[in-house]
């Protein structure tokens, strides 16, 4: 059987010496989330069989159990290569949702909480070079409890409205590493195109003293130049590119990197990865990119898939709903209340597809110090994880925020994350709760539903008595003239072909057109009143595909078309005058 997702999950940062553990696994549901008083950590093999990194819930997987999990276990053999032998042994999860726990032989590896983001364990000291060992994975899931982000997943038996399928445990690759033991565990990547030079800032899983960092950059394979510095925790090493070519959608031009760790002219650790020169930043009302103003054409992608639900089904998948989205005439896209994994941005980097990166922050009860505490500790992880993406040009933790809009508990949750968000990354602008309700954010966000286009025009007309408009004036901080963005409106329902109705109750926002002319027509009628005013620096159009019984996308759910592709691309690649 060949490896599903067989690709490598972390393409910023690259070994040579990884194993893929994708494929067959064994598994258990544990209903009564009785597996640790069972023993379970200590199993050989479980009564199923699944097909990693697919969710239970999926097709892929091989098991389709779509009714709630609250915990399972995984099991499978791995083999560490002898060549191994005095490296370190590094275990890496690309998902898990929620709570995971790691045994080898039944001993504990390590425990993560966040269903979003990658982690990884360091198992040296629990395996021996040449043989085979028991991995044990223990999984909890509770969705209903208010205390961890769950994104769109239906908090109810079936999908409803804008919620769908669940996803529970292993949804992204695991595979194995070996490092040098006092090799990289990270670099931050720093790009000024002013100053025509790139930082990077390490962190490693040990220092010795004496060893270096040497960074080589290459452009097509052709070194552009080299430097290196002694090895130190934060210790950055900076490098100045000759005539640097800068990123952007219409070149998206992307320099190799090689980092070495060298103990004298000994290579004890080699890692690859890559970067591109661009810089996003605010000026007034306007967001710029390269210090050109950028007008945002995005579409509202939530990444799920028919076969795959969170996991597409392989790496083409992710890179074809970017090329359909830039034949849609779209320049890029909210990547809606779902961490994508990173080879979609790796993808997004290499098309030039500018995105914000999102959370699936729906399920957690802001309001509430411990689920702020799991939220905030899992967004922190997922800025750090992509953080280096050219593509990504803006941040948005939270998304329609209304519930105790104006609390002091509201008020701090939105100001703790704002300040994470910039302390993590003061190079990218904050959007802090896509739609409402503001309380400190770099760009002010709407969403506005209003189908008709001339009504549309007038709800988004600046008022001489009250400004420009919002969802809810009274709840939120007055604007201050940040770039505007309608950032959801359209979701025009329309199912081309009753074949592809997901059900009965499928819906879309307002009454759904009679005709394809009068869809085309409201479509145009939208996109006029958005470009109409110039205070609008860009909108999001919802949505890129179907997603199950929501049917307002572009596409439908299994990617094929719905409407003329001239027509659609017509409307979305116009720019304001």
């Amino acid at each position: 059987m060949s490896i599903p997702r067989p690709e490598h999950p972390k393409p910023q940062f690259e070994r040579s010496d990884w194993i893929n553990l994708n494929g067959p696994w064994t598994c258990t549901f544990d209903f009564g989330v009785s597996g640790r008083e069972r023993g379970l950590a200590e199993s050989t093999g479980f009564e199923r069989n699944i097909i990693v990194p697919f969710c239970p819930e999926s097709v892929l997987s091989g098991i389709g159990h779509t009714d709630f999990i609250p915990a399972m276990w995984y099991h499978r053999k791995i083999d560490i290569p002898s060549t191994w032998n005095g490296k370190r042994t590094l275990i890496h999860f690309g998902g898990v949702d929620y709570e995971c726990e790691a045994f080898i032989d039944g001993k504990s590896a390590g425990i993560h909480y966040g269903g979003t983001v990658s982690f990884s364990f360091d198992i040296t000291g629990l395996v021996k070079a040449g043989a085979s060992h028991s991995l044990v994975v223990a999984v909890r899931d509770d969705i209903r409890s208010g205390n961890q982000p769950a994104g769109k997943q239906s908090e109810r038996f079936a999908s409803y409205g804008c919620k769908y399928t669940r996803t529970t445990g292993i949804w992204q690759t695991v595979w194995l590493e070996a490092a040098g033991m006092k090799g990289l565990s990270r670099v931050r990547t720093i790009t000024d195109i002013d100053a025509g030079t790139v930082a990077f800032i390490p962190e490693y899983h040990a220092v010795r003293n004496g060893t270096m960092l040497k960074a080589t950059i290459l452009d097509g394979g052709q070194r552009v130049a080299d430097a290196a510095v002694t090895c130190a925790n934060g210790m950055p090493l900076t490098i100045s590119i000759p005539k640097a070519k800068l990123w952007s959608p219409e070149s998206p031009h992307l320099y190799d990197v090689i980092f070495e760790i060298l103990d004298g002219k000994t290579i004890v650790d080699s890692v690859k990865s890559y970067f591109g020169m661009r810089k996003v930043h605010v000026e007034g009302n306007e967001i710029f990119l390269n210090n050109k103003p950028v007008y945002l054409r995005f579409v509202l992608d939530q990444g799920f898939y028919p076969d795959g639900i969170w996991t597409a089904p392989g790496d083409d998948a992710l890179r074809r709903d970017i090329e359909l989205s830039l034949a849609a005439g779209f320049n890029g896209a909210r990547l809606h209340q779902k961490v994508f994994e990173e080879r979609f941005h790796y993808w997004a980097d290499r098309l030039g597809y500018l995105t914000w990166g999102e959370s699936s922050s729906w399920g957690i009860d802001y309001c509430k110090p411990d689920s702020m505490r799991n939220f905030l500790t899992e967004w922190s992880e997922i800025i750090q994880r992509d953080m280096n993406h050219p593509s990504i040009i803006a941040w948005t933790p939270l998304n329609e925020t209304r519930g105790n809009a104006g609390t002091p508990a509201h008020r701090r949750s939105h100001l703790e994350v704002y300040d994470l968000t910039r302390r993590i990354d003061p190079s990218r602008p904050v959007n802090e709760a896509s739609g409402y309700a503001h309380v400190k954010t770099d760009l002010w966000t709407v969403h506005n539903y209003t189908q008709d286009g001339a009504k549309l025009a007038e709800q988004l007309a600046p008022k001489t008595d009250t400004g420009v408009w919002r969802n809810f004036p009274e709840q939120e901080v007055p604007y201050s003239g940040q770039p505007y963005l309608v950032d959801e409106f359209g979701g025009i329902k329309w199912i081309a072909d009753e074949t592809k109705r997901f059900s009965e109750k499928s819906w879309g926002y307002g009454e759904a057109p009679k005709t394809l002319d009068e869809f085309y027509a409201r479509l145009d009628g939208q996109i006029d009143a958005l470009l109409s005013f110039g205070h609008i620096v860009g909108y999001c159009y919802t949505q890129l595909t179907d997603v199950e019984q929501e049917q307002n996308g572009i596409y439908n759910y299994d990617r094929t078309e719905k409407f003329d592709m001239k027509k659609i691309r017509a409307a979305f690649i116009r720019e304001p005058k």
